[in-house]
């Protein structure tokens, strides 16, 4: 009960908070409302002052100057109210999305991150750490490519005992800064996809030829030249004698050297948006005061230029708007008889010069901070979730109440769990259909998962020494590859048992979860084959846990102790329906439910 409550005092702050962005959302529509009406009203009075300068000829032109004047000013206020608007309506859909996550209505709202699913992943299909409603969809909150990407490689490969505990402390030190957490997730412009770090890695990266020292001097000459020219023409009514041949060598120049500005821009003018949103979330990590370690080193790593990265980035965002001001019809004239272009591409070009080198450990720095955000919004929305402790020794798992974090508070049940040490290496979890046997190996093995990325778990209690988790509980057969569904079983239970002779070779020990083990094949090829197979993977020092509806298999459990027992899930069926308690018991199960359950559907056996 006291999770619970722990948990209604987390959703109230989200919607005392929902409240708040809701209330400021409304105010700033007022006001965007009142902007776009005092606009209108301005630019009826210019017009009416207009019609009466130049129509009757009553006023002065220059009282045209006050409605342009004020227009403008309305102009830039109303921009403002519109980006406020925009951050407070990306800050309610933020908390709404918490919400979501504590009332168990998360699935489908976020990403999915199936980018980042690998083929022949040891447990990542088996574990649903990637998809709709999956272990990463309730985790991330990243923005960028770089969070994500990070993120994943945490949930698919273990870390090391003392990166895990670096992960714990950041994530319990970014639990309590839930501003942050909220700013950093909602700063910079909407961007539908977030940040492509990735691509503006490889902007940032590719090599380009430093300007020509003797280039900016140059075109200043030219431009000083053709406008001086234009300027004694306009002046003096008189064409002076060398403005056309300067416009001429100007022209040349321009031609000369348009391949390689556009060119240029158009490399950079997609990465608009990614440095908009970097700059943003830069800069606020830049202004946060962290305590862990591992945030307080990332910090340190956006100043390795000697200025901050927010500033940097800031920097090249500005020679980017100045870029983009060119297209303006007004000025695009003056851009042309100046080199505009080619001065900010070239100021671009020494930028990337100065600082390129950097980018790449900027993003990846931003993209550990998103990570281990998304770890430390996990840790503040689950607070009856637990921080495992990381043993050591042989291999070893023990755990308390634990239960599948993918679950409603409703429908969780926590179960305990002993293997390895004084306990046995394999437990036989035999039970009849949907009495829970398959949910209870994704649980252990998904907050073996967490354990090791550095996140919390969902049990009372968890200990743990390095596992490496493997299953088979999502082995199917494929019509395009021409391959059975025992064919493909057999074929990832070599891929585990390579991973437990690596393991046995120095390597993390294998937590193996198998499900309904060599289920497609006959009574007797499958004891036998079921026996050796286990015996192989205990013979290599790996641990874990096999179900089976069989219960001719559960005899292996007497044939490899005392390496291993039995235990079981039960279920009653009182006419009305099965009925499950989804408790793990010790022994062999006593009934089986598959008869009643054709009959229930109908079917006369």
């Amino acid at each position: 009960m006291d999770g619970r409550r722990n948990r209604a005092s987390v959703a109230a702050g989200y919607a005392s908070r929902l409240a708040e962005h809701r209330a400021r959302i409304a105010a700033l529509d007022a006001r965007h409302l009142q902007l776009g009406n005092l606009r209108l009203v301005v630019a009826a009075g210019a017009l009416a002052i207009a019609v009466a300068a130049f129509g009757v000829g009553r006023l002065s032109p220059w009282w045209l100057a006050v409605p342009v004047v004020a227009f403008a000013t309305l102009a830039v206020v109303h921009a403002r109210v519109l980006v406020q608007l925009e951050r407070a309506a990306r800050a309610a859909a933020y908390v709404e999305a918490g919400l979501a996550r504590l009332e168990h209505r998360w699935q489908g709202r976020g990403s999915a991150g199936l980018a980042w699913l690998p083929a022949d992943h040891l447990y990542a299909e088996d574990l649903d750490l990637f998809g709709a409603g999956s272990l990463f969809e309730l985790l991330s909150t990243a923005r960028t490519t770089a969070g994500e990407r990070t993120l994943a490689g945490w949930l698919l490969a273990p870390a090391a005992r003392n990166i895990v505990l670096e992960r714990q402390a950041a994530a319990l030190d970014l639990a309590g800064r839930e501003a942050f957490r909220e700013d950093f997730a909602v700063l910079g412009p909407e961007v539908r996809e977030g940040a492509d770090s990735a691509a503006l890695v490889a902007w940032a990266r590719r090599a380009v030829r430093p300007p020509p020292v003797w280039g900016p001097a140059l075109l200043a000459v030219l431009a000083a030249g053709t406008v001086g020219g234009i300027g004694v023409w306009l002046a003096s009514g008189e064409l002076p004698p060398w403005l056309l041949p300067a416009a001429i060598v100007q022209a040349a120049v321009g031609l000369w050297l348009r391949p390689q500005v556009l060119a240029s821009i158009r490399e950079l003018e997609p990465r608009v948006h990614d440095l908009a949103l970097v700059a943003a979330a830069l800069a606020r990590v830049e202004q946060e005061p962290f305590t862990a370690p591992r945030l307080a080193a990332l910090h340190a790593r956006l100043s390795a230029t000697g200025l901050p990265a927010s500033d940097e980035v800031r920097r090249l965002s500005r020679l980017v708007d100045l870029l983009t001001s060119r297209r303006n019809q007004f000025f695009a004239p003056v851009a042309f008889l100046v080199f505009w272009a080619t001065h900010l591409s070239w100021a671009v070009d020494r930028w990337r010069l100065r600082v390129g080198a950097s980018v790449p450990g900027w993003l990846e720095a931003l993209g550990e901070i998103e990570a281990l955000a998304s770890l430390g919004g996990y840790t503040a929305e689950h607070p009856d979730h637990v921080f495992p402790e990381l043993a050591a020794g042989g291999p070893r798992l023990s755990a308390r109440a634990v239960a599948h974090p993918l679950l409603s508070a409703d429908d969780a049940v926590g179960n305990d769990l002993e293997l390895g040490a004084d306990a046995p290496a394999l437990l036989l979890v035999s039970g009849s259909n949907m009495s829970g046997k398959s949910t209870w190996l994704r649980a252990v093995g998904t907050n073996v998962v967490l354990a090791q990325a550095g996140a919390p778990v969902r049990a009372a209690q968890f200990a743990l020494t390095p596992l490496l988790p493997a299953g088979t509980l999502r082995v199917q057969d494929s019509l395009q590859a021409g391959r059975s569904r025992f064919f493909a079983e057999i074929t990832k239970l070599r891929q585990i048992v390579d991973a437990a002779r690596r393991g046995a070779e120095g390597g993390p020990v294998t937590l193996f979860l198998l499900d309904e083990l060599l289920a497609g094949t006959n009574s007797h090829d499958r004891r036998h084959g079921a026996e050796g197979v286990l015996r192989g993977l205990l013979d290599l020092g790996a641990v874990g846990l096999a179900t089976t509806h069989d219960l001719a298999l559960t005899a292996l459990a007497i044939a490899l102790a005392p390496r291993a027992a039995n235990v079981h899930f039960a279920d009653r069926f009182d006419g009305g329906g099965l009925e499950f308690d989804y408790r793990l018991r010790p022994g062999v199960v006593g009934t089986s439910n598959a008869l009643a359950l054709m009959r229930s559907v109908g079917l006369d056996v």
